[in-house]
């Protein structure tokens, strides 16, 4: 019993001090003077790692933006499936939070002069965080939440999320659910940030961007909220897999993106 529990032990050591995944993409014959950590989606269980990722970065690169897509800890597609963090608590918050302000941290190292975060779903999730919870070189400049999670206690909750972020136990406490609401953590002094969704999204209540926009709003924060009425879930910058209204909201941040700039 005692190996055990010291195997068991080591092993969430272990789990703590993963280094973080983060996939470097550049654009060809220029400098950019702003990076993008860009976080794919997944219900804080998995990542879909070349709609919301890869292919995400190839897009600002081609645009002159430098992209990080960041791999962050998730809670595992078997734990999803077996319920085994009932067990071993495995990965979960505030892991991904930690493995972003790292990102943030070793990207400001680059000597970038704008860093932001764009992320998508659970990712956008992740990027609130990043801007509500970060301080100093770990804040974003800006950020770019695209059809995301942002409630954990409001009845338009995205429940896969809730479990894959707080895991089996915790999902249930109120204090941590309302502390990962993050349309409650919103401060004055947040960094612009460019919102997007669907009213059609199938995956997550469009009531979660609302309630950030509503929060966003009342805090006085720059930002741009765009709602398409159709478009669905999951699409990053793969227009087959979207409507041709949402299609534009790339070209849409780029422009924003612009506008901060100047």
């Amino acid at each position: 019993m005692k190996h055990w529990l010291l195997a068991v032990g080591c092993w969430l050591l272990a789990v703590g001090a993963q280094a973080i995944n983060l996939k470097e993409f550049l654009p060809v014959g220029t400098t950019s003077e702003t990076a993008i950590i860009v976080c794919p989606g997944g219900s804080y269980f998995w990542l879909d790692d070349e709609v919301e990722g890869d292919s995400v970065a190839r897009s600002l690169t081609q645009n002159g933006i430098a992209a990080y897509v960041l791999r962050y800890r998730t809670g595992g597609v078997v734990p999803f499936i077996t319920h085994s963090r009932l067990v071993i608590p495995g990965h979960q918050h505030p892991m991904p939070l930690n493995d972003v302000q790292e990102a943030m941290r070793q990207v400001r190292q680059k000597g970038y002069r704008r860093v932001g975060v764009m992320g998508f779903s659970a990712g956008g999730h992740l990027s609130l965080s990043a801007a509500i919870f970060g301080r100093g070189e770990l804040r974003p400049d800006f950020i770019a939440p695209c059809y995301p999670v942002v409630t954990m206690s409001h009845p338009c909750v995205h429940k896969r999320s809730r479990r894959g972020l707080l895991g089996e136990w915790r999902k249930h406490s109120r204090q941590l659910r309302d502390s990962l609401s993050l349309e409650k953590h919103v401060t004055d002094d947040m960094p612009p940030v460019f919102l997007m969704n669907c009213v059609d999204d199938p995956i997550v209540d469009y009531r979660n961007s609302e309630l950030m926009d509503s929060a966003l709003t009342a805090h006085h924060v720059s930002h741009r909220y765009i709602q398409y009425r159709t478009g669905g879930h999951g699409f990053g910058t793969t227009w087959s897999k979207t409507s041709e209204e949402a299609s534009h909201w790339f070209a849409e941040f780029l422009a924003w993106l612009r506008e901060l700039k100047d």
